[in-house]
This record gives structure tokens, C-alpha cells and sequence, in this order.
């Protein structure tokens, strides 16, 4: 029984880091697209009274544009490629590509689903889709991989032979299994959250901003940022702000407890203070993690507590955040920047004030064990 439970325990680790190889590669993508895009829309507002960059044809803001659209469409399917890529190597890259940029062509899913008798697919499947191809395609890429073949097919086999028979092997799979219901999945959910207001924008605000402190950079804050990343290819950037905000929350708010309180820490932590105040500005959860590590039953519900409220505020408010990384130094690439900024002391001092009231002198801690 223990052997089970450390094979099913690896199995999950495997799949996790495959994830997160494709999520690496694929943020490049992801920035370039958002900040571009920021900067194609703010060029037209300053250089340019127009509605839709988009059609405003060579002006600055129409190639900032171009760049960034570019970016946010190939993210997609170099997120599927590289999952594949992690479990089967070369020969998974490009099936994994291929079949993820096929799934995001409204026209071809709606064909699809046409055949099978459903309507819809017109949105493409998105980051979602992109997953379960990744996956899908890397393990029946590295099935062929592992086949015996003659000594003469054998070079042929990582360029020609597996990236063919997968895509071949894959395609009606990937048209009808995959793509067209996962396709529908996609186009409610992003309806959903392009309509939410009120309470629900609150609650998923809380939701991933708690998420997202919870384990300080571990695979639940990896669900909740995968997420709001993928939604900026939807050109939803709400979740991405809630993301950010609370991820840089937990070390700033443990970083103001210790400092405004140095006798509830050991005098070690002064100096972590000091290290978590810029890894929390440039959105490095895990600067957290000295003090989680250290008293996790009074940290952890500070932290979740203070980013809770800080994403739901910056859902609650509107706040939006292109780009999927940089902290502090791409704040003014939000469409209210200093409603983040807001949003962000908020969460820092509710944990702050949290981590005041439930933790007591460190002497007395101390003394009582």
C-alpha cells in the first residue's frame, strides 16, 4: 500500500512539473503579448484619438498591437507543445504544438462539432484545451518513443515517424474529444467572468488571492497564477491583477508584522524583513516562507486572510494587470494603478494586523514549550 501511494505521490509530482515546463516557457510569450498590447493601447491614447487600435493601420499603437496579439495567440500552443515536449522530449514539440494551435481555431471546432451533432466550438479551447493536448499528446508521443523498430527507421523516428503518427493517431481525438466540448467549457467560463459583478468578482477575487498565499509558491499558488495567466490570452486581465496583488501580499505584510512588532520574531527574522520588502514588490511569494516555516499555524491564516482581501478588493474594483509578472515595476501598465497600489497596502495590513493580534511576545512562545 505504501508502495502505491509513492508511485500515485510521484505520478502527481511528474505531472506538475510537466505542467509548470510548459507554464515556464509559455510566460515569456505571455509578457510580450500583455505588455505590448499595454503599450499599443496606451500609444493610441496619447498619439491618436481612436476607438480600436486595431484599426488605426500604421500608426505606433497599430504595431504595438500587432506584437502583442501575435504573443497572446502563440502562448497558447507553446504552452500544449512544451508539456508535450517535457514528457516526450523533441519528438512530442512539435505534435504538441500543432494539435494545441488546432484547437484554438473557432472555424475548424465548429465543423467539428457540426459532425458530431454540437453546437459551439466558435471560441477555441483555449489554455484549457492547451493542458489536456499537452499532456495528452506527450504521452502517446513517448509511447511511440519507446516502440522497438528496424535499426534503418530508427533516425527518422524523432523527426518523421513519432511527430507524424502522433498528430495522425491524435487528430480526430483532438477535433472531437478534446476540442470541441472543452471549447464550449472555455467559452462559458470566460463569459462568466467577463460578466461577473458584485459579490461574485468579491468571491473569486478572495478565492485566488487565498490561493495564492496559502502555500507561498507551491502547487496550490501554481493552480491560481496558470489560471489568471491563461485568461490574459481572453484578453481578461481582472484575475491576473487579483493574482499579482495577493502574491506579493505575504511578504509584505509578515515583513510590516516584524517590523512594526520585532519581540513577537526571533532576531534573526529582523533581517529576513528586510530581504522579504523587495521580493514581495518584484511578486516573489516565497519570501514569505522563513516565517511560514517557522510558525505556520499563526502565519498561514494571516497571509491567506490578508490576500484574500486584497484580490477581492481588486476584482471588487476593477482593476486590471496585462502583464503576468514583474511586481511593482509594471504597475503602470495597470488601467488604475493606484488602485493597486491601494489594494496592495490593504492586503499588507490586514496580514500585518492579523499576525499582530494572534501571535504573542517571542519570549512568552518560548517559554511555554
Amino acid at each position: 500500500m505504501a508502495d502505491l501511494t509513492t508511485a500515485y505521490r510521484d505520478y502527481l509530482t511528474s505531472i506538475k512539473d510537466d505542467l509548470m515546463t510548459g507554464v515556464s516557457h509559455m510566460i515569456p510569450f505571455v509578457t510580450i503579448g500583455g505588455i505590448f498590447l499595454a503599450l499599443g493601447y496606451a500609444s493610441a491614447s496619447v498619439f491618436g484619438d481612436v476607438t480600436n487600435v486595431f484599426e488605426a493601420t500604421g500608426t505606433l499603437g497599430w504595431f504595438f498591437a500587432q506584437v502583442g496579439s501575435i504573443g497572446l495567440t502563440i502562448m497558447v500552443p507553446i504552452l500544449g507543445a512544451y508539456i508535450s515536449y517535457a514528457i516526450a522530449d523533441r519528438p512530442g514539440l512539435a505534435p504538441g504544438f500543432v494539435l494545441s494551435y488546432l484547437i484554438q481555431q473557432g472555424n475548424v471546432l465548429q465543423e467539428a462539432g457540426t459532425i458530431i451533432g454540437i453546437q459551439g466550438g466558435a471560441a477555441g479551447a483555449g489554455y484549457l484545451g492547451a493542458l489536456v493536448a499537452g499532456l495528452i499528446t506527450g504521452y502517446v508521443a513517448l509511447w511511440f518513443k519507446r516502440r522497438d523498430v528496424p535499426g534503418f527507421i530508427e533516425p527518422m523516428m524523432p523527426v518523421l515517424v513519432i511527430p507524424v503518427a502522433t498528430t495522425l493517431v491524435l487528430l480526430p481525438v483532438m477535433l472531437f474529444v478534446v476540442g470541441v466540448p472543452v471549447s464550449i467549457l472555455n467559452a462559458a467560463l470566460t463569459a462568466w467572468l467577463r460578466d461577473m459583478q458584485g459579490g461574485q468578482a468579491l468571491l473569486v477575487g478572495a478565492i485566488l488571492g487565498g490561493m495564492m498565499a496559502f502555500d507561498m509558491g507551491g502547487p496550490i499558488n501554481k493552480v491560481a497564477y496558470v489560471f489568471a495567466t491563461g485568461l490574459i490570452s481572453e484578453q481578461l486581465y481582472g484575475p491576473m491583477a487579483a493574482v499579482m496583488i495577493a502574491g506579493m501580499t505575504p511578504p509584505l505584510g509578515m515583513a510590516l508584522a516584524n517590523l512594526v512588532a520585532p519581540e513577537k520574531y526571533p532576531a534573526e527574522m529582523y533581517e529576513n524583513a528586510k530581504n522579504a520588502i523587495p521580493l514581495g514588490l518584484s511578486f516573489i511569494t516565497e519570501g514569505a516562507i522563513p516565517y511560514g516555516a517557522s510558525d505556520p499555524g499563526r502565519v498561514i491564516p494571516g497571509i491567506v486572510a490578508g490576500s484574500a482581501v486584497a484580490g477581492a478588493a481588486a476584482m471588487g474594483l476593477g482593476v486590471t494587470m496585462p502583464a503576468p509578472h514583474g511586481g511593482i515595476f509594471v504597475i503602470p501598465l495597470s488601467n488604475k494603478p493606484f488602485l493597486f497600489l491601494g489594494c496592495l497596502v490593504l492586503g499588507a495590513v490586514v496580514t500585518a494586523v492579523i499576525e499582530y493580534a494572534i501571535t504573542p511576545a517571542y519570549d512568552e512562545r518560548v517559554g511555554n514549550v
